[in-house]
């Protein structure tokens, strides 16, 4: 019997996120991957599950390779788990795919919890067609050429952002995409769950009025050439254009 590698997306935040056939294959893994095994551990505890378990992680992807895919051939159940949401999206995973898919082994994907789409389909813009590009490079340099290279394209744009450069890549999205109506994510699901909507230039206002920017980020920027959503339109509510609005929602974990 080919083995099978389950790709199990996880709670961003609110743990009832995590669905009945999720937590069953968790349940049906002979070995568990994952980015951090504290993380998942404690998941696997609210679950009251015992399993093994292994990091997968951006530094050590390859080298796993090996020893899961013999688990694999012996027939056994391998489930890859993010720290949160959908396995391989800024996320490991893809060569541990490629390789299964190219051994003749059974692939499925558990759906569940993503940041990018709760950003997208909460952001107000077009929500399709979308091009989601993962997290900015962290050197401004090359940031500002990952922004210029997706300056033409009409798509929506949705990125992950880390705390700690979300202003600088702010300003590097407003300099080469122009200062296009935006959304800003932030603890999605979780308790302080919020969410910003203004230009990019009205976001680093915000933004820079606070002492401190706790939390993961979801940045969703309307395409080039896309309809402004402060103008009127009978089909979607208005965006306010002169200051960016907040919307909060707390969220039981």
């Amino acid at each position: 019997m080919p083995g099978r590698l389950l790709l199990v997306a996880t709670p961003i935040g609110n743990l009832d996120d995590l669905s009945p056939r999720a937590a069953r294959a968790l349940a049906d893994a002979d070995l568990v991957a994952c980015e951090d095994t504290r993380h998942t551990g404690r998941l696997l505890f609210h679950l009251g599950l015992r399993k093994s378990m292994v990091s997968l992680h951006e530094h050590n992807e390859r080298t796993r390779l090996p020893r899961l895919l013999e688990l694999l051939e012996q027939g056994r159940t391998v489930a890859v788990a993010s720290d949160a949401g959908t396995p391989l999206l800024s996320d490991p995973g893809f060569p541990l795919v490629r390789a299964a898919l190219a051994a003749g082994h059974r692939v499925e994907a558990i759906p569940g919890p993503s940041a990018l789409l709760v950003g997208l389909v909460a952001s107000g813009l077009p929500p399709y067609p979308f091009t989601f590009a993962g997290f900015p490079p962290p050197k401004a340099g090359r940031r500002r050429s990952f922004y210029r290279g997706l300056a033409a394209l009409p798509h929506t744009l949705v990125l992950f952002e880390s705390p700690h450069r979300l202003l600088a890549s702010l300003a590097d999205a407003r300099a080469e995409l122009g200062d296009r109506p935006a959304a800003l994510g932030r603890e999605l699901t979780k308790l302080h769950e919020e969410m910003l909507y203004g230009r990019l230039s009205e976001l680093e206002v915000e933004l820079a009025g606070r002492t401190a920017l706790p939390g993961e980020f979801v940045l969703v920027v309307a395409g080039a050439g896309s309809r402004d959503p402060a103008a009127p339109d009978p089909r979607a509510p208005a965006l306010e254009g002169n200051r960016p609005t907040r919307a909060r929602r707390r969220a039981g974990r």
